[in-house]
């Protein structure tokens, strides 16, 4: 049975395109895409995310036990800050991508992927093992509300809040007499905040932050449009870009992976060893040459060769061209740079697209 968030009667009120993902029933789209997406560009937009899920990590053990888990050194985390991390297997391979805030000692937010939480969940409890740490999924108790785009800050300082957290930071926070966990992350590029509520309070928070907007020309926004803006901002979707079988090296999040860590973790020695080295495949941005549209799993060919497999594809709506990001295999990696000519293989026939730095628009998050 497909899964319903706490907000969803509002999106059918609201008159959304209700589509399957990851077994939620969620909006793609309640206008356009185009129109939604440069809503989150140029004003504010309100997403509902309550299908990520969120698991509570405590107890003794608790930093040794993520930092078993993650490439990145959970020990330099502060309270209330929060890191960028990857959820590894034994080889070095991505089982989920996360984001983990340090609430405080011996106490730890995981935010996981809608489509990850039951694999990331039975992967912590087989590593358990050892450790004196409890692991409680609190996403039946919880929904996520993300409030984001260039007006996103003002509309949240407009109603009381005299204090936003850092970029990548959360604090506790109380919006229209609602207690609640703020952190400043997004999806989009875009400045913003996401809201943690407990459930019986999403509906009237929803509402009175749509009311609230409309000064600052507040809509709500689907799946359709959070996939294009996180594209042009060259983030990944997991599932597209990320799988069990690519390591952080290889999906161009070296940075995010520290070199002088000394906690040994899942798949370890790969990713140093790669890091030295260079992985099996490497990812690139492109850009199509002409106006067709490249799709996930869309093949790659370099001089006639095949040489890759795309990940992610589309419009961007703020460049007005077709992009996407593709892996390309070891050895052809060597072979191109920003500025080289690839071919994708779209409807049996090979069209030109052009290599290009990543991210494809700047991003407006790092405040």
């Amino acid at each position: 049975m497909t899964k319903q968030t706490f907000l969803h009667d509002r999106h059918v009120e609201l008159g959304a395109r209700m589509v399957d993902f990851a077994g939620w029933e969620m909006p793609v789209q309640y206008t356009s895409i185009i129109e939604e997406h440069k809503t989150v560009r140029e004003n504010v937009g309100i997403f509902d995310v309550s299908h990520m899920g969120e698991l509570i990590v405590s107890g003794e053990d608790s930093l040794a036990f993520l930092n078993k888990l993650v490439p990145q050194n959970i020990s330099k985390l502060v309270d209330k800050k929060a890191v960028y991390c990857q959820l590894t297997n034994k080889q070095g391979g991505l089982i989920d991508d996360l984001i983990i805030y340090k609430l405080e000692d011996k106490k730890y937010l995981i935010i996981v992927n809608a489509s990850r939480a039951d694999e990331d969940l039975n992967w912590m409890t087989r590593n358990q093992a050892g450790f004196n740490v409890d692991i409680d999924n609190i996403s039946h108790k919880y929904s996520l509300i993300a409030v984001q785009g260039p007006k996103a800050c003002d509309l949240i300082m407009s109603i009381g809040e005299n204090y936003l957290p850092p970029f990548f930071s959360i604090k506790r926070s109380e919006l229209f007499n609602i207690n609640l966990w703020m952190s400043r992350t997004g999806y989009t590029g875009e400045d913003g905040v996401e809201l943690m509520v407990k459930n019986e309070y999403a509906e009237y928070l929803w509402d009175k932050l749509l009311e609230a907007g409309k000064q600052y020309g507040i809509k709500p926004i689907g799946l359709g449009a959070r996939d294009t803006l996180r594209l042009e901002a060259g983030l990944h979707l997991y599932g597209n870009d990320l799988d069990e079988n690519t390591t952080p090296v290889e999906a161009g999040l070296t940075w995010s992976v520290p070199k002088d860590k000394e906690d040994n973790y899942n798949g370890k020695d790969v990713i140093m060893s790669q890091i030295q080295h260079g992985g099996r495949k490497k990812l690139f941005g492109f850009k199509m040459l002409d106006k067709s549209v490249a799709r996930h799993e869309y093949e790659v060919y370099i001089n006639g060769e095949k040489a890759g497999v795309v990940t992610s594809g589309g419009v961007s709506p703020t460049r007005a061209e077709n992009i996407g990001l593709a892996y390309i295999s070891l050895p052809y990696v060597d072979k191109i740079h920003v500025g080289s000519t690839i071919q994708i293989m779209i409807r049996e026939k090979l069209h030109d697209a052009e290599i290009v730095k990543l991210p494809f628009v700047t991003k407006r998050n790092k405040v």
